[in-house]
């Protein structure tokens, strides 16, 4: 299993970004083939089509050691296995963040996340997170 320093995940969030684009646009084609489609949806090709896709594009994810954590596929959530405090965390990021800023523990929900210490950012990872939380307060 890979595991993450906050430095590395940053740096593969342009790649992770691009494969989350894909599952979450894949994710509305398939809802909206299944809106119309209903219950006889797994019986067409294009249905099983568009899993075989989802699925390979998760696998890329879990290729680069990431965990993609929303089977909505509507929000983009991803987990990235990591040390914090000498304790397995994931830390996790949302498609559209800029920087991976939370983590949370591995048996606890996304939504307990909170934000990773800022003595675990290296400098250019530091200035970033700055300069969110900087743009998240004026908006």
């Amino acid at each position: 299993m890979t595991v993450f320093t906050v430095a590395y995940a940053n740096k593969t969030l342009p790649l992770v970004s691009a494969i989350v684009a894909d599952i979450l646009a894949e994710g509305a084609a398939l809802r909206r083939f299944v809106a119309v489609n209903g219950e006889a949806s797994d019986s067409h090709d294009e249905y099983h089509r568009r899993n075989r896709i989802l699925h390979a594009y998760v696998e890329e994810l879990e290729e680069l050691g990431c965990i993609y954590a929303d089977y909505s596929f509507s929000v983009g959530t991803v987990h990235f296995p990591a040390l914090i405090d000498d304790r397995e965390v994931f830390m996790n990021w949302q498609y559209g963040e800029d920087v991976i800023r939370y983590y949370h523990g591995v048996r606890e929900q996304p939504a307990a996340r909170r934000e990773i210490p800022v003595e675990l950012f290296s400098g250019s990872d530091a200035a970033a997170l700055e300069h969110s939380h900087s743009s998240a307060a004026s908006a």
